[in-house]
């Protein structure tokens, strides 16, 4: 597995295959209490609690689908995809943000924006092509778009330049579900570490893709720090997407 983060590698990384619930680097359960205990330095998530997986893990599912039925040319499973993503209301928010790192030199443009429903839903209508059940099915899906969504989910976007890095920092209650997603556009390969305000791992991911979900229960109330990395020779447009 090929380093990330070297200024990172001090701390207690814990490669994770995503989407997962997030693992603790000690075997002590945090204090139960949403204010982080004096001097507290374990990792800020609780072990042994869960959620309901809701409207990130939702997008999340959308993009994965997506992506293996333009894979496949299966317009079917892009419909599916397309109905997914339209059921969630994303509010668009701004977040504090620090960008570091020389831009590749000769770098592709990219595009301007990750797959959204609109797109999803014009990509089942073509891969439908001249069959009408399947062409049918687009034109119900498109009927109904938009109605009954259920909300839930905030986004920013980024257009991160390849060779450069983003650390975003986003707040989380104490003893409440926590989802989180990093939605690429395609155009290069995003590794991704989450932390704690203490520098413990919550999710690490060094994939070959540019999508990842995460989901955790913090110990307290606190701050996590997402850095997201672009690898690529592109431009990438992403989404941080939370609950």
């Amino acid at each position: 597995m090929k380093a990330l983060f070297p200024a990172l590698a001090t701390t207690a990384l814990v490669a994770l295959s995503l989407p997962a619930f997030a693992q603790t680097t000690t075997t002590e359960e945090p204090a139960a209490t949403t204010e982080a205990p004096a001097a507290a330095k374990g990792p800020n998530v609780k072990s042994s609690d869960t959620g309901t997986k809701g409207a990130v893990a939702t997008l999340a599912m959308a993009q994965d689908l997506y992506t293996l039925g333009m894979a496949n040319k299966d317009a079917l499973t892009v419909l599916t995809a397309a109905k997914l993503a339209g059921s969630v209301e994303v509010k668009d928010v701004e977040r504090k943000k620090d960008t570091k790192g020389a831009e590749v030199a000769g770098e592709a443009e990219g595009k301007d924006l990750p797959v959204d429903a609109a797109m999803m839903m014009a990509s089942a209508k073509e891969l439908a092509g001249e069959d009408e059940v399947l062409a049918g099915l687009v034109e119900d899906a498109m009927v109904e778009a938009g109605r009954g969504r259920v909300g839930g989910a905030s986004s920013t976007l980024s257009r991160l330049p390849g060779g450069q890095t983003d650390t975003w920092e986003v707040p989380f209650y104490g003893d409440s579900y926590a989802e989180l997603a990093v939605v690429g556009d395609g155009d290069s390969n995003l590794d991704v570490l989450v932390t704690d305000e203490n520098g413990n791992t919550i999710c690490y991911d060094v994939s070959w893709s540019d999508k990842i979900y995460c989901d955790f229960v913090p110990a307290w109330n606190g701050y996590f720090y997402v850095t997201v990395q672009n690898n690529g020779s592109s431009r990438n447009s992403y989404y941080l997407m939370t609950n």
